[in-house]
């Protein structure tokens, strides 16, 4: 055995080499594949022109105008039976409704508890102190209703809704209306008039509250409001896409009767009940209309005012067909 070179248990086959078969062709089960010709270097990951191209692309897509909540808002705590019940009733958004303990046996909290259910609003139950230290000791009669911020529109946006309709834009604008029911009573006139939508200004306005959303009933839900970080410059760019801008105002240019431009594209734009228009957004009507009255009245509050003009530009549009 000490002259024998071969390894015990060793099987050698005639014609074959130890390692790698040259040519394989891929034909064993672990083979590679190629990788292919080299792509160009627009679609290498980590490439820098890879990442010049894709901002160039994302630069050619249309930009769409998002939601958002208005700046600094936190959520609003809204207390007592009948204005939670309200609210409900009018489906203003809502992240949890607090009842205290043994509260549901009030009629109006029982309705409260059964309209929260209804719209999978959370419900908790909790001891009276605790509602008192959330209420910040303000009187809430054993119910809070805890409603998110507003998400508001761009104001482009409104120009993007109104042109997917057969009928003209109809936009209004509100310069310093600061009491959120005027703002939910303009939102709903809007709606019922074939309006499509508002913009409030980013500063001194009133916000979308719940008082708002209320007042609005409903029409909240399903006609956007948009904020607008400089009104004045919003109505110059509504311009430019085509909009007459119209002011109200008690010294008006012409009188509603004699409003021929309302079965154009139209921005609406209301002041408030005492100052009105300030000095910039008057300067930027392209035409300010007053509302003739009978009356010994002075003027109107700004919610009917918008109102009433809507329903003129209403009756005008449907004669134009």
């Amino acid at each position: 055995m000490a002259g024998n070179s071969k390894r015990r248990g060793a099987v050698r086959k005639e014609g074959t080499k130890k390692g790698m078969v040259v040519g394989s062709g891929g034909q064993r089960r672990r083979a590679l594949e190629g990788k292919g010709p080299t792509p160009p270097a627009e679609r290498r990951p980590g490439h820098p022109k890879a990442a010049a191209a894709k901002r160039a692309a994302a630069a050619r897509r249309p930009k769409v105008a998002k939601r958002r909540p208005g700046d600094g808002e936190t959520p609003e705590t809204v207390l007592g039976r009948n204005p939670v019940v309200e609210c409900l009733r009018e489906r203003v958004p809502a992240l949890s409704l607090t009842i205290t303990v043994g509260s549901t046996s009030d009629e109006r909290v029982a309705e409260a508890v059964h309209l929260a259910a209804e719209a999978g609003v959370p419900i908790l139950e909790v001891p009276r102190g605790e509602l008192d230290r959330i209420s910040g000791g303000a009187l809430h009669q054993g119910v809070a209703l805890t409603v998110p911020p507003y998400e508001y529109a761009h104001p482009d946006e409104l120009l993007e809704i109104a042109a997917e309709t057969p009928s003209p834009g109809l936009i209004v604008a509100l310069d310093g209306v600061t009491d959120p029911r005027n703002l939910g009573a303009v939102v709903r006139s809007v709606g019922a008039f074939g309006g499509h939508g508002v913009v409030v200004p980013q500063r001194r306005s009133a916000g979308m509250t719940a008082v708002a959303w209320r007042t609005s009933a409903g029409v909240a839900a399903r006609l956007p409001v948009a904020r607008a970080t400089n009104l004045t410059r919003t109505l110059r760019e509504f311009a430019t896409a085509g909009y007459m801008i119209a002011g109200l105002d008690a010294e008006g240019s012409v009188g509603l009767d004699e409003f021929d431009l309302a079965a154009d594209p139209l921005v609406l734009v209301v002041g408030s009940e005492g100052k009105g228009l300030s000095r910039l957004v008057k300067e930027t009507c392209d035409v300010t209309v007053s509302i003739p009255m009978a009356g010994p009245v002075e003027s109107l509050n700004a919610s009917v005012a918008a109102g009433v003009v809507l329903a003129e530009v209403a009756r005008r549009r449907r004669q134009a067909r």
